[in-house]
């Protein structure tokens, strides 16, 4: 990191930063003279005061500003949604803290998440639900809770997988805690 030199390209970034035009309006915005900014411009030297109160003022990256690397804006400024995280331990779930993750990755219009993580698998869970249909589901049955694939039936029956036994049963024989939304295998 060589902070003796560089001054003109993060000048033209503040430039960029602010939206302005002109060096005139940078000068106007860091009140600083024409000759001042002109004199650092001219020789290359580093305006580490100015980079540091242009990131500030713009919330735009100072990596960006000081060395034009690196994305404009901060990562901070990323839209995020925190889950709640909750592993599954011997049919319990225990909270296990927060899942921080870009909204883009995610399914829109979650209402209640949860990511639940058991030994090879991660799962995003929507525990916000109106109807239950085939797929993969947090259920509990008899108070151990598990994941398990459940097949909608008639007369308001489902066939549960992926115990060691499948069974049918009446779909108010279980508690069914939250939709499987995607599967992140270890």
């Amino acid at each position: 990191m060589d902070l003796t030199n560089g001054g003109r390209g993060a000048i033209e970034r503040m430039v960029q930063a602010y939206g302005f035009k002109t060096r005139q309006q940078l000068c106007d915005q860091l009140g600083v003279s024409k000759s001042t900014l002109a004199t650092r411009y001219m020789r290359d030297s580093f305006p580490s005061d100015w980079v540091i109160q242009c990131a500030l003022e713009t919330g735009m990256s100072l990596r960006w500003i000081a060395f034009g690397a690196g994305p404009q804006q901060d990562v901070g400024d990323i839209d995020v949604s925190t889950l709640p995280k909750s592993k599954l331990i011997n049919g319990r779930l225990q909270d296990d803290g927060f899942y921080l993750f870009d909204k883009s990755f995610l399914p829109e219009q979650l209402q209640n998440p949860i990511v639940i993580v058991e030994q090879d698998a991660e799962h995003i869970c929507e525990r916000q639900f109106e109807d239950v249909r085939d797929g993969k589901w947090v259920v509990d049955i008899d108070g151990e809770i598990s994941v398990r694939e459940l097949a909608r039936l008639p007369v308001n029956r489902i066939r549960v997988e992926g115990g060691k036994i499948p069974f049918e049963c009446s779909l108010t024989d279980i508690n069914i805690i939250a939709k499987v939304l995607i599967n992140c295998i270890k």
